[in-house]
């Protein structure tokens, strides 16, 4: 090898070193600007509407041919005003309900709950036991890890149409919702 081939292979080496450095920072400048905003969409799970802030969403996923599930959230008021939860919709089942668990006789029974409050300054829980959005007649079951939409219509609020995340079928066995007030608290 002569001395000018050594030198046009350095040349060479180095020019090419260059290109990959500035490459790096291009695709290292994109990841910067873009992953936090790809992370927040990826992991939203807070909805508004109006002065009603919606925490959370989530599900059971469903064993076997389950015909019925239900979602579960937090319903935060942060106006100073009260308002209700009037309907849930969605094209995840044939008919989707407001519903809450009762206790009569030593025996729970579900029954459609109507309007769930949500106090001024407060909040409303759908919890297992408790409140909750029932989906009667699923058109597909409801898969661990996936995602589903339902549309939330509040009295003074308006609607929202938030993003439900699946979880496993054991999701929230421990919660009863029961000693919390049916599911309603001033803060």
């Amino acid at each position: 090898m002569t001395r000018g081939t050594t030198a046009a292979s350095r040349e060479l080496k180095d020019t090419k070193m260059i290109r990959f450095a500035q490459t790096a920072a291009r695709v290292l400048t994109v990841a910067i600007v873009t992953l936090p905003l790809l992370g927040g969409l990826a992991c939203a799970s807070e909805y508004k509407a109006g002065e009603i802030e919606v925490e959370h969403p989530w599900a059971r996923a469903t064993p076997g041919r389950a015909k019925n599930g239900a979602a579960f959230m937090k319903l935060e008021n942060h106006g100073g005003t009260d308002d209700r939860l009037m309907a849930a919709s969605g094209d995840v089942a044939n008919r989707v309900e407001l519903h809450t668990h009762l206790h009569e006789n030593g025996v729970m029974k579900m029954r459609p709950s109507g309007p769930i409050p949500v106090p001024a300054h407060g909040h409303a829980m759908l919890q297992p036991g408790s409140f909750h959005v029932m989906m009667i007649g699923l058109k597909a079951p409801l898969v661990e890890g996936e995602m589903f939409p339902l549309t939330l219509t509040f009295e003074k609020s308006g609607s929202v149409t938030i993003n439900v995340m699946v979880k496993s079928v054991g999701a929230g066995a421990g919660n009863t919702g029961m000693k919390h007030g049916h599911g309603m608290k001033k803060n």
